[in-house]
C-alpha cells in the first residue's frame, strides 16, 4: 500500500509541474486580438495560437496513443500525410476556443491515462525507434517540452504587448515602473556595446 501511496505522489509531483506549464501557456493568450494571437511573429512563422495546437497535439500524442489510450480525441493535422507544419498554425476555421478546447480536453485524458497505469507502467514512442518508455519519462519530457514552448510564448507576447511574466500568480520579474525598466534596459544595451568594441566587433545599426 505504501509502495502504491508513493508511486502516486511521484505521478501527481509531475502533473502539478506539467500543470503550471500548460495554464502559462493559455495565460499568453489572454487579452490578444483574433490577429495577433495568430499571426507569424518570427521567419519561420512560430505564432501563439499554433504553439498551444501543436503542445496539445503532441501531449496527446506522448501522454495518450503512445500508452496505449484513446481520448476519443482526433488531430489530423499531426497524421503522416498532412502538410508540414500543420500543427504550427490555425487555421481561419479553428476559432481560438476550438484550440483551447482541445487543450483541456488533451489535459484531461492524458491525466487520466497517467493516473490509471502508473509511473512504472511502459508504452512504446514509434518515432522513438518503439522501444518501451516509462510512463515516468514521458511525463518528464512533456514537461521539458511544454515549458520550452511557454518560454517561447513569453517571448513572443511581451513583444506583441509587453506583457511579460512566468504565470499571472508569481510574474517572477521586478515590479518596477517604465521608466526603470528603460534605464535597465539601456545599461544591458550599454554593456553589449563595450563588450563588442572589445572584442573587436562592429555593432549593426
Amino acid at each position: 500500500m505504501e509502495h502504491d501511496e508513493d508511486h502516486n505522489e511521484e505521478i501527481e509531483l509531475l502533473l502539478r509541474y506539467l500543470q503550471v506549464g500548460r495554464e502559462a501557456l493559455l495565460w499568453k493568450l489572454e487579452g490578444l486580438s483574433e490577429y495577433d494571437a495568430r499571426r507569424p511573429l518570427t521567419p519561420t512563422g512560430t505564432n501563439l495560437l499554433g504553439i498551444v495546437k501543436h503542445v496539445a497535439s503532441t501531449e496527446y500524442g506522448y501522454l495518450t496513443t503512445c500508452l496505449g489510450g484513446d481520448g476519443g480525441i482526433e488531430t489530423p493535422w499531426m497524421t503522416e500525410d498532412a502538410p508540414d507544419n500543420a500543427d504550427m498554425w490555425a487555421t481561419a476555421a479553428e476559432s481560438r476556443e476550438d484550440i483551447v478546447g482541445l487543450y483541456r480536453r488533451v489535459w484531461a485524458s492524458d491525466d487520466a491515462t497517467v493516473r490509471e497505469l502508473g509511473a512504472d507502467a511502459s508504452g512504446a514512442v514509434p518515432w522513438w525507434s518503439g522501444e518501451a518508455v516509462t510512463v515516468r519519462r514521458l511525463l518528464v519530457h512533456m514537461i521539458a517540452e511544454t515549458h520550452r514552448h511557454a518560454g517561447h510564448a513569453d517571448i513572443l507576447r511581451e513583444r506583441l504587448d509587453n506583457m511579460a511574466g512566468m504565470r499571472a500568480e508569481a510574474l517572477n520579474l521586478p515590479q518596477n515602473d517604465p521608466a526603470w525598466w528603460g534605464e535597465y534596459v539601456a545599461e544591458v544595451e550599454a554593456a553589449a556595446q563595450k563588450a563588442a568594441a572589445a572584442a573587436g566587433e562592429t555593432i549593426p545599426d
